[in-house]
């Protein structure tokens, strides 16, 4: 990765400025790293030039500096780049501060000389002022110029020589360090290629076990959803049927109550109907003289005696017409009523207790017709009956009432069923244990 000059920037920029500046007394600063990251700090700075420089140096960090030392030719600044990696670096960090040379070269701009250093006998003053020495034929103008190179000194001396004998083993050590550091940088190149190489296997991995996880996730999820979906179904099934069961036994239970109940009216109605025709025979039993033998012996021309016997015996109870059918009760009634205004007109020497007898007698039939309808209700609408319960009409023909509503215009075409009039004006078949006469 490339090297951080931007997060202590203003830092860094001022110390290399006071280096720099010839009026400084600055004349030294040292960066470093931030731990292992790639940040560039300020180290350290001073004025005790290469001698305090030097003893600044660890050898377990890979560190950067930028001195300004005096040409010992010319007495011109000079400025020198030392690339400081310690002896106890590992080589991996080695590698990796290998590529950054380049960028603190360019950072640290201007150096006449860089020294790349491993051990303090690479950094020793006498050795860095010698490479000064050496470079100072070739940069003598390139910070300063004094403004008299141009004018005439006078007469000069012999011209002196800057050649030095070669050294072998100086020259090794110095190729020995470029071989390294290329090498070093290879190293880190293949590894760098090796650690996204394997990046990208342990990604394909990992996205290949995820897909295989999803996959058999889907397949659980799926067959778990459809279990879940079968017993909802089953259950539904189940209530399905448990709901029809219960409508059944209840519809089974309520026709055997309507049953029930229609027996018990029936039954109540049968009693009151007997009840009734037998206070009818009473009353009639209990007249002085039939009318019947009384019209007889007027066409014989004999008038009617009066009897000594207090009362003719009581009749057995005639069965009276079924209580249901209303029109054959008032006519029942009136041919009951029509001998006794005829006795009332004919035989008008009945004892008194007769004729309260004969004058009570068409009030009781009255009321007994009266029980099922008026006359002028039974000639206008006939039958009429009261709804008990409310019903709904299954078809067009049958009709639907609520509870306390009118059916009038009865037709009893069945036992169980009728016909008429409902109050919207409808004709049509009901149940009759729904409704009761009045």
């Amino acid at each position: 990765m490339a090297v951080n000059l931007s997060k202590n920037g203003p830092a860094l920029t001022a110390a290399f400025k006071e280096v720099v500046d010839e009026k400084s007394s600055t004349n030294w600063a040292l960066y470093t790293y931030e731990g292992n990251s790639n940040d560039i700090r300020l180290a350290e700075k001073g004025d005790g030039g290469l001698e305090e420089l030097v003893e600044e140096l660890n050898s377990g960090k890979v560190m950067y500096a930028f001195c300004r030392v005096e040409d010992p030719n010319s007495g011109l600044p000079k400025y020198v780049l030392i690339n400081w990696t310690g002896e106890g670096v590992n080589d991996s960090r080695k590698g990796l501060c290998a590529n950054h040379v380049s960028s603190m070269g360019n950072f640290l701009r201007g150096a006449h000389v860089t020294i790349n250093a491993r051990a303090e006998e690479d950094v020793e003053p006498e050795v860095i002022m010698q490479k000064v020495g050496k470079a100072s034929g070739a940069n003598y103008s390139f910070h300063k110029e004094t403004s008299s190179r141009f004018q005439d000194s006078g007469p000069q001396g012999p011209v002196g020589s800057v050649y030095q004998k070669t050294n072998a083993m100086s020259e090794i050590r110095k190729t020995n360090k470029d071989n390294f550091w290329a090498q070093a940088e290879k190293d880190e190149e293949k590894r760098r290629l090796e650690d996204r190489r394997r990046a990208d296997e342990e990604r394909q991995q990992l996205e290949k076990e995820r897909k295989d996880r999803e996959a058999k996730e889907a397949v659980v999820r799926e067959t778990r959803d459809k279990e879940k979906s079968s017993q909802i179904d089953h259950q539904k099934k189940s209530q399905q049927k448990q709901e029809a069961d219960s409508k059944e036994m209840e519809k089974h239970r309520w026709e055997e109550q309507e049953e029930k109940e229609a027996v018990q009216r029936k039954s109540v109605k049968r009693g009151v109907s007997l009840e009734k025709a037998n206070e009818a025979a009473s009353l009639i039993s209990q007249r002085a003289m039939n009318p019947r033998e009384m019209f007889k012996q007027r066409e014989r021309g004999i008038a009617p005696a009066e009897p000594d016997v207090p009362a003719a015996a009581p009749v057995s109870p005639q069965p009276e017409p079924d209580v249901d059918d209303g029109q054959s009760r008032c006519e029942y009634d009136e041919q009951e009523a029509a001998p006794q205004e005829q006795l009332k007109e004919e035989a008008p020497a009945v004892s008194s207790s007769v004729q309260e007898t004969a004058f009570e007698e068409p009030a009781q039939v009255e009321e007994i017709s009266s029980y099922e309808a008026t006359p002028e209700e039974a000639s206008d609408k006939g039958l009429c009956a009261r709804a008990l319960y409310d019903y709904q009409a299954a078809d067009d023909t049958e009709i639907s009432f609520d509870p306390e509503d009118l059916i009038a215009g009865i037709e009893m075409i069945d036992e169980g069923w009728w016909r008429g009039y409902s109050p919207d004006g409808h004709f049509g078949m009901f149940p009759a244990n729904y409704v009761e006469l009045i």
